[in-house]
């Protein structure tokens, strides 16, 4: 029996592209002027945390290669780019002087990315914070909103006249989480109080850019990219539920209630209080919060929150699984080479989350995509025949075409990522691009999924 075909057709206008971001794709070359960041100053000390000792001062070498690598976005389909600004490449104190070599690179960029007929979405803040700043106390200081302030303002005014989208953070909690409550990000604190700190200090911070962009230019639009992870109970029992309910709170309405309706939850304030660890705040700032969402919003989601009631007492200090753990569901579909769930649906929950307790909010996804380990194993006659990845997106963007058949808001899709990027501590250990990087001779090419966006993009849908 033949199995029936089904046509997924995306609204007119509809964005196709691809997210990265300057630390993991841009590289470090001499004489450039760029200061470091946290990143480069955890690696010059800890090299060994790094997959294979392979640190951001190389990645994949965009700086050197924008060129060619716009000319590659072009071949696959994109109509827009989301990509970010390093706060330390432009201004490598953190504050005061401007990098002139920055202006002139970032300039470049993004004329070239419209003059390919291609929408730049650009990023301030990548988990990149310059390291003298670091210095100062980093996230959990007033001082360091006010230098990220001043950092955005000198964005809006440098590139304004090439950029009219722009987004203030990427994915804010995962800082917080793995800086504050982890050892995935420095500084290494396991500190919920200044965890709590970091997060505020971040959405004021996020909703002081949004005020400086409109006040620089009121046509354009800015956004804050969150990754809105739905957590799912392991049961109906109360107990269970309400763990799901608090993971959400902190991990996905900590930053999403602030920056689009303006206030906090309820709930989660009163956790806070409870646990005596609000933060330093005044009604002035509160003000600024309440008086800036954003415009539109980014969401990144790559797997599903599984959750369940915790098995311990509250103790000190305060971490995360205290209200909740993860739950290991049996039989649920894996990448194994990432080790995370797949779970389409997710992107579909999203949808009507927004849709319906958000004023239907516009939104675009600005990161969906599967990291495989080892990918070499699927080169066939010089190319990389990903279909695992065609099918990845492809299951994805069937929920979300039923979300948007409900009324979604949704305006666009980007695939994270163009080309295999350095990631982190996990470096190229796992590979995410629609174009394939050959680490010794930086040659590019084009993976099956790469031609499949293409015709996905020019057809603006696909069948399966």
């Amino acid at each position: 029996m033949n199995q029936k075909v089904c046509h997924y057709q995306f609204p007119k206008g509809f964005l196709w592209g691809s997210s990265t971001s300057g630390p993991q794709s841009e590289g470090t070359v001499q004489g450039d002027g760029k200061g470091l960041n946290n990143w480069d100053y955890w690696f010059s000390i800890e090299p060994e945390k790094f997959h294979h000792c392979i640190g951001p001062e190389t990645t994949s070498t965009f700086y050197t290669n924008y060129k060619s690598d716009i000319a590659l976005l072009k071949e696959t389909g994109h109509t827009v780019f989301r990509l970010s600004i390093q706060w330390s490449r432009l201004i490598p104190e953190g504050i005061g002087q401007v990098n002139s070599k920055a202006v002139a690179f970032y300039r470049e960029l993004f004329k070239e990315i419209k003059a390919q007929g291609i929408k730049p979405i650009v990023n301030l803040y990548h988990f990149d914070l310059p390291y003298i700043l670091q210095e100062k106390g980093g996230w959990e200081s007033k001082e360091i909103v006010w230098a990220y302030e001043t950092y955005a303002k000198t964005c809006f005014s440098l590139f304004g006249d090439l950029v009219d989208t722009w987004i203030t953070f990427n994915e804010p909690i995962v800082p917080v989480e793995c800086g504050y409550l982890g050892h995935y990000h420095y500084p290494c604190k396991v500190d919920a109080k200044a965890a709590v700190q970091v997060a505020y200090n971040t959405q004021l911070a996020s909703s002081l850019a949004v005020k400086a962009c409109h006040e620089h230019n009121s046509e354009h639009k800015i956004s804050i990219v969150l990754n809105l992870t739905p957590a799912y109970p392991r049961s109906d029992h109360p107990e269970d539920l309400k763990a799901a309910r608090i993971a959400e709170l902190f991990q996905t309405k900590s930053f999403l209630d602030p920056s689009v309706l303006g206030v906090y939850p309820d709930e989660l304030i009163s956790i806070l209080k409870e646990e005596d660890i609000l933060p330093e705040y005044c009604a002035d700032e509160l003000a600024i919060i309440k008086n800036n969402p954003v415009d539109f919003l980014g969401v990144n989601y790559y797997q599903p929150l599984r959750v369940q009631a915790p098995r311990r007492q509250k103790e000190q200090p305060i971490t995360l699984d205290c209200y909740f753990e993860p739950y290991n569901m049996p039989g649920k579909k894996i990448n194994p080479h990432r080790g995370w769930e797949i779970y389409e649906p997710g992107i579909y929950d999203i949808a009507l989350n927004l849709k319906e307790n958000y004023s239907n909010i516009e939104w675009i996804v600005t990161e969906n995509g599967m990291g495989v380990e080892g990918e070499e194993a699927f080169l066939v006659d010089g190319q990389i025949q990903d279909d695992y990845r065609i099918d990845f997106m492809a299951n994805h963007l069937i929920q979300l075409h039923k979300a948007l058949k409900e009324g979604a808001n949704c305006k666009g899709y980007l695939i994270w990522t163009f080309i295999d990027c350095w990631s982190w501590l996990n470096a190229y250990k796992n590979r995410y691009g629609l174009i394939a990087l050959d680490l010794e001779t930086q040659k590019r090419t084009i993976k099956k999924s790469g031609y499949w966006f293409k015709a996905l993009s020019q057809h603006n849908g696909f069948r399966k």
